[in-house]
């Protein structure tokens, strides 16, 4: 069943970049958002066995850590 979860999980992570690709006229900061956001999500469903509350968390707190990974100075 591990093997299961890791497979899925690689492939959404390759699937968010793929799509994330598209996203050409994006800032860095909005771009680095989405990209914690699909990441979270993975990992947060990952840990909690599937969960779709771990994922939604998991998305949350990735989006936001992403949107201030590289935060333009003020």
């Amino acid at each position: 069943m591990n093997n299961v979860k890791r497979i899925a999980a690689t492939a959404a992570v390759v699937a968010a970049t793929l799509g994330l690709s598209a996203c050409a006229g994006m800032s860095n900061q909005d771009r680095n958002t989405a990209v914690g956001a699909g990441v979270g999500a993975v990992a947060g469903s990952v840990l909690t066995g599937g969960s779709a509350v771990g994922a939604v968390g998991g998305a949350a707190v990735g989006g936001v850590i992403g949107n201030q990974v590289q935060k333009p100075p003020r």
